[in-house]
Order: structure tokens, then sequence, then C-alpha cells
């Protein structure tokens, strides 16, 4: 449900704890065997490619680690120009573990259900460059959109180069759709969203092939949706702060919605669980292109059964 499911099944702890997270990316049975847990166990719509948005960063030669409890960490982040000459836009034969993943894991769906795809949009991966890691304020990157627009501007440029690489790359290998996240948009005021993230999403959106469906997700979708249907985007995944019929009314004839359902919901009883998702499902009751789904990421200490019961409310509603 928007990212990898396994994160709180046992199941994927047993893998987790043999392997490091980025040897479980890199290694196209591992990926695949991780990408079909939720496949295997929950009966889910769609399976979510296993690997993860800061791999192009790597690859543009970020040295990225992941520390239990922490999350990921570059070593060398980027926040000058010369580390912004460092780095690589040519380095997509670096990514190919995950077109071979792609393949495998479209070997085991068979076509039984269709493999999402995705990439981290360039403000996100720019602010993990930058900061070293994650944030809670994003400082050192807003200094950085402040007093140096041009060197932002200049890193986001190769990103979103390498991402459409990356994207098509795996259109490619076989996925069916792709999802482009930008985790930390909500960081963003309403200019510097449009300047430093939506330019870039639009970018990438008019240059990659708009052979399978494409959705946008960003933090703060509530409030940019308007300006995300801008980069025609098949799919706007909302977050859960906002009425999602009225941001659908609001959209362009044609674009779809996904989500809205809080997270946290799935914490609560099952009752509780079962109301908010027929709550949401009437409230879009007549609606054209609706994706039921979370507001944003699982978190790893949910109740598997409650994933589980939440899963067998959408699919027994009857819409």
């Amino acid at each position: 449900m928007m990212r990898q499911a396994g994160r709180f099944m046992p199941e994927y702890w047993e893998i987790k704890n043999k392997y490091s997270f980025l040897e479980m990316c890199k290694t196209p049975e591992i990926a695949a065997d991780v990408t079909m847990l939720p496949v295997d166990l929950l009966g889910i719509d769609g399976a979510i490619l296993f690997s993860d948005i800061l791999v192009t960063a790597e690859a543009m030669g970020g040295d990225l680690s992941f520390e239990q409890g922490v999350g990921p960490r570059f070593s060398n982040p980027v926040r000058s120009q010369a580390d912004a000459d460092r780095l690589a836009v040519d380095c997509i034969d670096k990514l190919q573990y995950v077109a071979d993943a792609i393949r495998v894991i479209q070997q085991r769906l068979n076509g039984s259900i269709p493999l999402i795809g995705f990439a981290g949009a360039p403000f996100t991966i720019l602010s993990y460059l930058v900061e070293g890691g994650s944030s809670k304020d994003f400082k050192l990157t807003k200094l950085l959109l402040n007093n140096e627009p041009k060197l932002a501007h200049a890193i986001l440029q190769k990103i979103a180069d390498v991402t459409i690489q990356y994207l098509n790359m795996q259109i490619e290998a076989g996925v069916n759709a792709v999802q482009l996240f930008d985790s930390w948009a909500l960081a963003l005021s309403w200019n510097d969203y449009r300047d430093f993230s939506h330019y870039y999403n639009t970018y990438i959106l008019a240059n990659i092939k708009r052979s399978v469906p494409v959705i946008s997700f960003c933090k703060g979708s509530s409030v940019f949706a308007p300006m995300m249907a801008e980069a025609k985007p098949d799919v706007i995944s909302v977050d859960w702060n906002a009425d999602l019929k009225n941001i659908k009314q609001a959209l362009p004839a044609g674009i779809a919605v996904q989500g809205n359902l809080d997270p946290f919901v799935l914490y609560a009883d099952k009752k509780v669980i079962k109301e908010k998702i027929i709550q949401l499902f009437e409230r879009m009751r007549g609606e054209q292109g609706f994706i039921f789904n979370l507001g944003h990421g699982i978190m790893p200490d949910i109740p598997f059964d409650n994933v589980k019961y939440a899963i067998e409310v959408v699919k027994e509603f009857r819409y």
C-alpha cells in the first residue's frame, strides 16, 4: 500500500535479517521474493516493485547506507558546485539490477496482477543528498534553494535526467504502471514547489514513455493537486488531509485519484477500520477514476491482521 507492504510482515524480516537492505534491492531474486510477499499473503490488486527511491542517487555517486533505527544516510552530501559536478548522469547501467528484478517478478506474476514501478522525484532526492539523510526541517535544503538557486536547479536537472532514463528502463523491462514519489514536497511553499519540484516533475512526465499509466504522488498533494494536474499524470495520489471527492471534482476530466485513508486508521479496532473504509467509498460513490489506497506509506508496526482485514473490506465492497 503505497510502498513495500513487506515491512510489517514477519516473513519480510526473516529475509531482512539475512541481508542488508541494499543487498535485497540489488539481488533480483531477493527483490522478487519480497515483492511477492504481499501478493501471496494479502491478495492485493497490484504488486509494487521492491526497491528504494534513493537508488538513483546512489547510482549518481551518493555513498548510500541504511542504518537501523536511523534510515538512509549519505556520507558525501551534495552542498557545493564541486559536489554537484561529481554527480553522474550517464549512470543507468548501475541500475540494471532493477530491470532484472522486474523481469523476474513478471515471470512470477505471470500476468495475474499489474506490477507498479517507481522513482523518487527530483526535489525529494535532492533533499536527501543535501541533508545527508532524512530531515525534520530541511534547513540545509532550503538554504540551498534560497541562497544558491542556480546550484539547486543544476542538481535537480541532473536528477531529473537520470529519473527519465530510470523510469524508461523500468517501462521497457515490463512494469505496468509507474509512480513518481515526491515524499518531502510538503516542506515547500507554493512558489518553491512550483519552481523546484513541479517544474522537474512536469519535465519528467513529458519525457518518459507514456505507454503505461503514470501516478504522481507528493506528501502535500491535498494542497498541490491543482498544480500537479498541469503535469498531466494519469493518477494523482492524495494524502489524507483533504476531502477526496472535492479534489477529484476539481481536477481536469480524465485524471484519476488514489487514496486517501489515513494509515493510522489501520492501528484501530477492525470495526473502526471497516467504518472508515466504507465512509470513504460512500463519499466516492459515482466518481469515475478512483483507486483505494492509503494517504501515505504504511507503518512497520501495524498489525498484519488489520491490513489483511482492510483489504478484505475493500474487495468485498460493491461500488
